[in-house]
């Protein structure tokens, strides 16, 4: 069994490995280390229901292990990720599990650097957590420790992300669809302390309506709202706020490729740009990628997840990375935070005078992507008709586009990626390609 996907660890609130026994045993561990090096460990999380509970038994755990805890209350979890290295905290843990709903939840742990723990970390702490399990519950109320919230984290949080850009917002107007999660307060004061202006929707949680019909996942609403009030540029969040998906003034909706288009560009043509170029990861649309050969900028695609796109990042010396779902890491920043995305384009809007419709010029491939729920998560290659399946696809495509399946990470689905020049060839290859996936695996 594997409990850590490709961001953190997530599951139902309640049941293993987010039941108190091993949410507790996860703070003592961290505990432990805080002790050693004697430095805090910083937690916080998001807006669903479980988080304060499962908060209150991490810190239960840290402070059995003698370690010292800084709560920063409800916040994303990039902010948690700035607090690493604001307060040389020993580590950090965001509680959430992002664009789920609000029955999941998750943890996410970054180390002393504010980089997600190592793989052979995860592993070390997936065994302790099994050892747990195979011994049977663990009996006991919940905790009764404090867990309350440190105000000052937030600002401090806040007075970093400012950092970040130079220069004033000129009253840029955005509309900001907080997808009822951790930045409902955090991103409009941002901008507002960056001197924007800002309107927030689905900025009123209720513990469960975290990501429900709106945020990153569902921008829809966003990008209406912004076309009809006339704004400049729109934003929606997830649950944890690392991911940012955009509206242009028109309403159109711009993705990571997007985003990661417009940044690249500008950078290069003041300058800017690092020689190590873009890196995208194998999700990415293929126009993406033709359209940085044609501006001379190198590119290179990443397994899914953020953090493989970090090592990818560090290993070519770019400076600019991220995946169409709006995962965005910039300069600066030891974590895709979608508010400090936002606040770049913001600026963008700014330094060059032009609305983001002008800016937004990559013309994508049509590209369809499919999710199959599955049973099982046997290799692929172990299923020969879907191998076949795969090859017939290409061959219809005829190298003038991409297929691409893989597993999620986090949730128990098969992802099918269909891209290329014809709408409608790529529309019934997805359709051929699932029919099969379904026979075999759901």
């Amino acid at each position: 069994m594997k409990l850590f996907g490709t961001d953190g660890l997530r599951g139902q609130a309640g049941e293993f490995p987010l039941d108190r026994a091993s949410v507790r045993l996860i703070g003592e561990e961290l505990g432990r280390l805080a002790a050693k090096e004697k430095r805090p460990v910083v937690i916080g999380g998001d807006t669903r229901e479980s988080t304060p509970e499962l908060i209150a038994e991490l810190a239960a755990g840290i402070r059995a292990s003698k370690g010292q805890v800084r709560c920063a209350g409800t916040i994303t979890t990039p902010g948690v990720a700035e607090l690493v290295l604001a307060l040389g905290a020993s580590s950090g843990v965001s509680v959430s599990a992002s664009h789920n709903p609000w029955q999941d939840n998750g943890i996410k742990i970054f180390g002393s650097d504010a980089k997600k723990w190592p793989d052979a970390w995860e592993t070390e702490l997936e065994t302790a957590l099994l050892a747990r399990r195979s011994d049977g519950p663990a009996p006991g109320a919940r905790s009764a420790e404090s867990a309350e919230p440190d105000p000052r984290l937030a600002a401090a949080y806040l007075e970093r992300l400012g950092k970040r850009i130079s220069g004033r917002l000129n009253n840029i107007y955005i509309v900001i669809d907080a997808g009822n999660g951790a930045a409902f307060r955090l991103a409009p004061a941002a901008f507002e302390n960056a001197g924007g202006r800002a309107e927030a929707i689905h900025a009123a949680p209720d513990g469960r309506n975290i990501n429900a019909d709106c945020g990153a996942l569902h921008p829809e609403s966003m990008a209406r709202t912004t076309r009809e009030r006339g704004a400049q540029m729109g934003v929606a969040y997830d649950g944890d706020a690392d991911r940012s998906i955009f509206a242009d003034e028109n309403g159109r909706i711009l993705d990571g490729d997007d985003v990661l288009w417009i940044v690249a560009t500008h950078w290069k043509r003041r300058g800017k740009l690092p020689s190590g170029g873009v890196v995208g990861t194998v999700m990415s649309n293929y126009a993406l990628e033709a359209g940085f050969e044609r501006e001379g900028i190198p590119f290179a695609r990443s397994a899914v997840g953020d953090r493989n796109v970090a090592r990818l990042m560090e290993e070519r010396n770019a400076a600019l990375g991220g995946e169409a779902s709006g995962h965005i890491l910039l300069p600066g920043s030891p974590a895709g935070d979608g508010i400090a995305t936002s606040l770049l384009l913001a600026q963008l809007l700014v330094e060059t005078g032009e609305p983001l419709s002008h800016l937004a010029t990559l013309q994508k491939v049509p590209q369809i992507l499919r999710n199959v729920r599955v049973a099982r998560r046997a290799p692929i290659e172990d299923f020969p008709r879907i191998a076949e399946a795969v090859r017939r696809a290409e061959r219809t495509l005829d190298h003038r586009g991409r297929v691409f399946l893989r597993y999620s990470g986090t949730e128990p689905l098969l992802r099918i990626l269909v891209e290329g020049f014809d709408a409608q060839t790529v529309a019934e290859t997805a359709d051929e390609l699932e029919a099969v996936v379904r026979t075999e695996l759901a």
